[in-house]
């Protein structure tokens, strides 16, 4: 029987390739369900053989951890250059986006405490 070995959703495509070929090299079969047409599926790679979970998994953990000291490298390289996104840029780039998501914010705060401080 199949064993989940690594959810995809919201995995960025270079760090799903990157599981892969890193599966593929070491020959550890697995096969891949993706999100469907309306995203509502379970993108993941599942293991066919349950014996070479903890290899994988191993494998799978030490490359996170190696990303993830990487990714904070580059992120504190960018930053330092002054690269880095800020919140203003990112106003700056769509800001209908960010007045939308503040109206949100807003809205469900004001909903949610309008009834304990008197004012709804």
């Amino acid at each position: 029987m199949a064993k989940l070995l690594f959810r995809m959703r919201h995995v960025p495509d270079d760090e799903a390739e990157e599981v892969r070929a890193l599966l593929d090299q070491h020959d550890i079969d697995y096969f891949e369900t993706f999100a469907g047409n309306w995203g509502i599926s379970f993108p993941a790679l599942w293991l066919k053989d349950e014996s070479q979970f903890n290899k994988a998994r191993d494998l799978i953990d030490e490359y996170q951890a190696q990303r993830s000291t990487r990714m904070k490298a580059e992120y504190e390289l960018q930053k330092s250059l002054g690269q880095a996104p800020t919140m203003w840029q990112s106003f700056n780039e769509n800001p209908w986006r960010f007045v939308a998501y503040f109206t949100l914010i807003a809205a469900v705060l004001y909903f949610s405490l309008g009834y304990f401080l008197g004012f709804l």
